[in-house]
């Protein structure tokens, strides 16, 4: 079986060819695939930017970034300015600058189209949605945007498979697990009540990073339902914004209180209840998942 070194290894390799970094002018603009990165990063800071910023973003050494600088700056491309410490000097885009990195960029992405104009529009989602999530694997996510959105066709059995999946690993819960899901985001698709409940998805440019569910429980209670975070994107705020969509919404509802139900070892949701203003109402053992935990409800009043 390939490991994940061989595999990212082997698409390394791919993606240098298919980007055309191994070629000695990139985009057969003159520029080799370091600079033009650079001059990219230079594009991006308006305001301008130092020599040590674009060298940590793009790790490379002092001396190598000063003499991309430099050929750049004696193509008329960038110029030094001084700032108001005089060590410090921001680089900006000069005027010719510009124009040469909108007709770089221009071709750079015509180039990108024409490589995936075969592929249709669920091709395309997927495409993206792989990228994004390689790159939250790998340590980008801070570099990333997530919004919140409400659920699309889907996405429910995809919140069921990866929750199933993700307590697996973690707590062993296996198949009991996912029966509970599947029965959970059944329920909620057939039974929907639109203005009473919805279900919401942190969408990180096509990757679903979590998810939470906010049921009609009955008796003007809402229940809070299904909440994760996928582990490569946790300390990103998703968890306490999934939380807080769930209040907002109960409240707007008209529900009186919003319940949910979790279990004593899921410690960091309990948190995350605990300072959006939930309270543990009872606590009773159970084995569902195959070992003896302790299963909480918990309740928040609604104003």
């Amino acid at each position: 079986m390939t490991d994940a070194v061989t595999a990212l290894r082997a698409f390394n390799r791919f993606h240098t060819r298919f980007a055309g970094v191994l070629q000695p002018s990139y985009m057969q603009s003159g520029l080799g695939v370091t600079a033009a990165r650079l001059l990219y990063e230079v594009a991006q800071a308006p305001e301008g930017v130092l020599a040590r910023q674009l060298a940590e973003r793009l790790g490379l050494d002092a001396g190598q970034t000063s003499r991309i600088v430099a050929g750049l700056e004696r193509r008329g491309w960038i110029a030094r300015e001084r700032g108001e410490d005089g060590r410090q000097r921001p680089i900006r885009l000069t005027e010719e600058g510009r124009a040469f990195f909108a007709a770089l960029d221009a071709r750079t992405r015509a180039d990108t189209e024409a490589r995936i104009a075969g592929l249709d529009q669920a091709q395309r989602d997927a495409l993206m949605e792989a990228l994004s999530r390689v790159r939250l694997l790998l340590g980008d996510g801070a570099a990333m945007a997530w919004r919140l959105r409400p659920f699309r066709i889907g996405d429910l059995a995809e919140v069921a498979a990866r929750q199933a999946r993700l307590y697996d690993a973690e707590y062993g819960w296996g198949s009991a697990m996912e029966r509970l899901q599947g029965e959970i985001t059944t329920t909620f698709l057939r039974d929907f009540k639109p203005g009473r409940e919805q279900a919401w998805i942190a969408d990180c440019e096509g990757a679903m990073l979590g998810a939470v569910l906010v049921a009609d429980a009955g008796d003007d209670a809402a229940q809070l339902r299904l909440l994760h975070v996928e582990k490569e994107a946790r300390g990103m705020g998703i968890g306490s914004a999934l939380v807080d969509r769930c209040i907002a919404f109960a409240g707007e509802a008209g529900y009186d209180r919003i319940i949910l139900w979790t279990q004593d070892v899921l410690t960091s949701a309990r948190r995350l209840y605990e300072a959006a203003g939930f309270r543990r109402v009872s606590v009773e053992r159970h084995a569902i998942f195959g070992t003896e935990m302790a299963g909480e409800r918990w309740e928040r009043p609604l104003p």
